[in-house]
């Protein structure tokens, strides 16, 4: 008999989350909507962040738990913490969906703004306070970074920068770049702990 799910509101730790990952790996779909309750409000916050745009966003977002519900059973605790993979394949799907989009904008050709159907589809008043409340926090721990780190995660993740492209634009030494991206990259996990269930 399996353990039983984290659903209380507090913060799930690493423990929990690589728990509720092995159970998604058995195919418990209970365990992936806990999962998706537990960290999409990360998700959702660094996709939005890359894509721009809420829908997109959304998109995304569904991108990565389809690709987590598939992948589950890949995810090695010693390579990092849920968190940090989960993050890794939202921003690679981000990046992927920002690509997609500019080459479909390439080929197509310019249409008549007259034609164009815009979605009338609003989040709730309760949505939209929860991604302000979202963005608030996302954008008060980046601002906590030091500057040199900041700058340098903003780059890597949302610029989509490799780590030696980074260290050549800010003529760094590699390593350099290296450690301030992780140690930025531990801060942010730590302001940001509240948020992997909400």
């Amino acid at each position: 008999m399996s353990q039983p799910l984290v659903t209380s509101t507090s913060q799930a730790s690493d423990t929990e989350l690589v728990r509720v990952l092995c159970l998604m790996a058995t195919g418990d779909q209970t365990a992936l909507a806990h999962f998706y309750d537990m960290t999409s409000a990360l998700v959702y916050g660094l996709t939005l962040r890359i894509v721009g745009d809420s829908d997109g966003a959304e998109d995304v977002t569904l991108e990565v738990y389809n690709q987590v519900w598939n992948q589950a059973s890949r995810y090695e605790p010693q390579r990092g913490t849920p968190v940090a993979w989960l993050l890794t394949i939202a921003r690679s799907r981000a990046l992927d969906w920002r690509r997609v989009l500019h080459l479909r904008q390439q080929r197509e050709a310019p249409l008549d703004v007259d034609a164009i159907q815009t979605s009338d589809t609003q989040p709730t008043p309760a949505e939209a306070s929860l991604f302000s409340e979202q963005r608030a926090h996302v954008q008060a721990a980046l601002a906590s970074l030091a500057p040199e780190q900041r700058e340098a995660i903003e780059l890597a993740y949302y610029g989509g920068l490799s780590h030696r492209d980074i260290a050549d634009h800010l003529q760094q030494p590699l390593g350099t770049i290296k450690t301030r991206i992780r140690l930025g990259m531990l801060h942010l996990r730590d302001r940001l702990a509240a948020f992997v269930e909400r």
